[in-house]
């Protein structure tokens, strides 16, 4: 398994893209992906919700079990992804493509994100 070197990721297993145009993408990475087990079911943010860092903001049901999403940044929520809503399974298939979650106009971002090192040493993965 390996983290993309380009992204950031919370110890809570969320994954966050550089900003373009102060708008970062969101996902859970491949470790958290393969813990859950086959997501079926999906709840994310709304569009024009604001999320903070930290905090639940949705929710990932699998056949294990059922997991609070969070955001690991504060913003407002510019979009999110319809494709992940129809097929709860792009989580595990492609964690860090087709399987983001939503996008965040970040506001404010915590210190305390990991590099892709940073996070496989943490994570064990």
């Amino acid at each position: 398994m390996s983290n993309p070197q380009q992204l950031r990721y919370s110890k809570e297993h969320e994954w966050l893209s550089g900003a373009e145009d102060g708008v970062s993408t969101v996902g859970i990475t491949e470790h958290a992906a393969n813990a859950l087990g086959d997501v079926v079911f999906v709840q994310l943010p709304e569009v024009g919700d604001t999320v903070t860092a930290g905090e639940s903001c949705g929710e990932l049901e699998s056949t294990k079990s059922v997991s609070d999403l969070y955001s690991p940044v504060t913003g407002e929520v510019t979009e999110t992804n319809q494709d992940v809503v129809d097929d709860p399974s792009l989580v595990n298939s492609a964690p860090f493509e087709g399987g983001w979650l939503f996008k965040v106009r970040v506001t404010d971002e915590p210190a305390d994100l990991l590099s892709a090192d940073e996070y496989t040493e943490f994570s064990g993965s």
